[in-house]
């Protein structure tokens, strides 16, 4: 299983990627970076993804409903943690040159690292990247 820089140059190997970082959102540091960042350095490229981040997490309009049937059912209607219910996945922020993805990694402690990549509006590609993203989240290993 592949570490923080593995993964890293991984994405970087999309076409578009211009960008890419691992971050932790509760604190605002970049775990890991390459590439460009947008804004200058790559701290205040982490700082302000980890604020966006933190931001679709305190809204409830954001988070889905429980699931409530199959094997992951929760305890009741209003539980809005666990495994019955999904947190936010992705963050994808739109703009005329560029897009702004945001995964969402599940860890074993806390769940509160993201994977970042700036990606090119003309050259990348959206939909391969969250696949990507999702794929390499799903192997990072973070020790």
């Amino acid at each position: 299983m592949p570490g923080i820089d593995v993964c890293l140059r991984e994405v970087m190997s999309l076409p578009g990627s211009r960008g890419a970082a691992l971050v932790d959102w509760s604190c605002g540091l970049a775990l890991g970076s390459v590439g460009d960042a947008p804004g200058g350095t790559p701290e205040t490229a982490a700082a302000e993804t980890a604020d966006l981040a933190r931001l679709s997490m305190e809204y409830g309009t954001f988070q889905s409903a429980p699931e409530t049937d199959g094997p992951d059912r929760t305890d009741g209607p209003d539980r809005t943690d666990g495994p019955g219910c999904r947190a936010v996945e992705d963050l994808i922020v739109t703009t005329r040159t560029a897009y702004h993805v945001l995964r969402f990694i599940e860890t074993a402690f806390d769940s509160s690292v993201l994977l970042y990549v700036w990606l090119d509006r003309d050259t990348g590609n959206l939909a391969a990247t969250r696949l990507r993203l999702r794929d390499v989240a799903e192997r990072l290993v973070l020790e």
